[in-house]
């Protein structure tokens, strides 16, 4: 990525956040409050521990778009099969652990659950979990670890690579490469303290997560990706 291309989409994104009366997006902020708040796997109703994890005022469409309804399914999950429900986030959670094995981890027990389900319950229409685009992966780790991991787009990736001049633009989902990328714009983020400023008029502390948190990265990246 080029240097001065990162700087002045910080700049820009800085700008943009001084013009705005509230941020468009402040409901990712209270989902990582709902999650932080709420997420039990000790739980003796994990279902509905899971359930309240994914709450918000202001929308469902960070996990639910149409067909695309993967906290449903997750949920379906939690509740017919809790135990092995549970090991496969105790392991996607587990920080001694490669990330990128836990992720892959994580989606082939998916498709175990899927599969059981539908051996189960033979006439159910059910044919997809949702989790293989990555989107609700990384929106499980960056509301448990917020200041590691972040929320996800393959679009939005892409295009702040693009926007960054990055050499080498992936074809595929590399998330991973992402959560790298977001802790390396998180140094230059850090030295413009406008941006924390501005942060933390426009988003409700009462309401929002305020703490350390990659999805200021992952917002610029969003940024700099759409402007």
């Amino acid at each position: 990525m080029v240097l001065a291309r990162i700087q002045e989409a910080v700049e820009r994104y800085a700008r943009w956040l001084e013009a705005m009366t509230y941020h468009p997006y402040d409901y990712e902020w209270e989902l990582i409050l709902h999650f932080q708040a709420h997420w039990n796997p000790q739980d003796p109703q994990p279902a509905q521990m899971f359930d309240r994890c994914l709450q918000n005022s202001q929308t469902r469409r960070l996990w639910r778009q149409g067909n695309w309804q993967p906290k449903r399914i997750m949920l379906l999950f939690w509740q017919t099969d809790p135990p092995t429900t549970k090991a496969l986030f105790d392991d996607l959670f587990d920080e001694t652990r490669d990330i990128e094995a836990r992720i892959g981890r994580f989606c082939f027990g998916c498709d175990t659950l899927l599969a059981d389900y539908k051996h189960r319950h033979p006439t159910s229409i059910e044919n997809h979990h949702y989790h293989d685009d990555y989107r609700m992966i990384a929106l499980y780790l960056g509301c448990r670890y917020p200041e590691r991991y972040a929320f996800y787009t393959f679009e939005a990736f892409v295009g702040a690579l693009r926007a960054f001049q990055a050499r080498d633009i992936p074809a595929h989902h590399d998330l991973p490469r992402y959560f790298k990328m977001l802790r390396t714009l998180m140094t230059f983020i850090d030295k413009e303290p406008r941006i924390a400023v501005r942060l933390r008029e426009l988003l409700p502390s009462k309401r929002c997560y305020t703490g350390p948190a990659l999805a200021t990265a992952a917002d610029l990246c969003r940024f700099v990706a759409t402007r």
